[in-house]
């Protein structure tokens, strides 16, 4: 501690002697001083400009979430802006039918959904049906299962009229009906034990139903059928229709006719043969109204 603040003082004392002249480094020390007080203030303001006072500013403005395992930084650099090309813009084209070689035989026996479905439909009488496929077929019952529950929900499938529901069960479960996925060989022999000749052209070529069994060919699950593809059909729009279509004569309903032509084609015909000029539709009801064709 210096004499002065010892003394309790605000002052130099007194000194005897002369005041000595001041030498070169003493006559600076009051302006280096200043300099370093002047250079501390401005230090400050610099600091005090660089961080944002709560409520002001763009960090306090847009709250920063906390980045998640894998999520880039929230203070990194933005990646530059590219213009997408022609092929990100637009769409990807419709599945038309699935490549590769589709088993002509299977096992023979056939693996089951275990899971229960939701009800389907509002009032009416409740048919419950099962779901099962072939085993070797190359094909998950589960995913067949979901695509068969989506054809039979709608909108538009055969619940919509009101006097009907419909409700997947469990194997095991006691059911109305089972739809099978089989490969064509197998396909072929059920639907002919059920009094139905799918051959065309000497192979199993179409879908059937046979008493209880709603039976789809695993040829056409996977491919689709020439003219459809040809006029752009999704393959997810011809799935839907051979299970409404099939599933329709389970529920006693017989083949229809194109009733003319550019008109969606009802879901009885046999789209699966020809469109007959119509355009292909694999809904029961239209516009909340059944739709069909002349029959056959």
């Amino acid at each position: 501690m210096s004499d002065l603040l010892r003394r309790g003082g605000d002052s130099a004392p007194r000194s005897p002697h002369r005041a000595r002249p001041l030498g070169p480094s003493t006559r600076w020390r009051p302006v280096l001083l200043l300099a370093a007080l002047l250079a501390a203030a401005l230090v400050g303001v610099a600091i005090t400009a660089e961080r944002p006072q709560a409520g002001t500013g763009p960090l306090a403005a847009d709250p920063v979430a906390v980045p998640t395992a894998g999520s880039p930084s929230p203070y990194s650099a933005p990646a530059p802006t590219l213009s997408p090309s022609p092929s990100a813009s637009s769409p990807a084209p419709p599945v038309l039918r699935l490549a590769g070689a589709v088993p002509a035989a299977g096992w023979s026996t056939f693996g089951y959904d275990d899971r229960a479905g939701a009800m389907l439909g509002r009032s009416g009488a409740v048919q419950r049906y099962r779901v099962a496929v072939e085993n070797g077929s190359g094909e998950d019952v589960r995913a067949f299962s979901d695509a068969v529950q989506a054809a039979l929900a709608g909108p538009g499938s055969w619940v919509d009229g009101d006097q009907l529901r419909l409700l997947r069960v469990p194997a095991g479960a006691p059911a109305d009906f089972t739809v099978f996925l089989a490969t064509p060989g197998t396909a072929g022999r059920m639907c002919l034990a059920g009094g139905v000749d799918v051959r065309v052209g000497g192979r199993p070529y179409t879908s059937c139903r046979a008493p209880g069994k709603v039976i789809i060919n695993l040829d056409r699950w996977r491919t689709s059928v020439p003219h459809f593809v040809r006029a752009g059909v999704p393959l997810s729009l011809y799935r839907t229709y051979v299970v409404n279509h099939e599933v329709g004569h389970q529920l006693g309903h017989h083949h229809e006719g194109c009733p003319g032509a550019g008109r969606p084609a009802p879901v009885m015909q046999q789209q699966s043969l020809f469109l007959g000029g119509c355009t292909a539709n694999p809904w029961p009801f239209l516009g909340g109204r059944r739709y069909t064709g002349r029959a056959l």
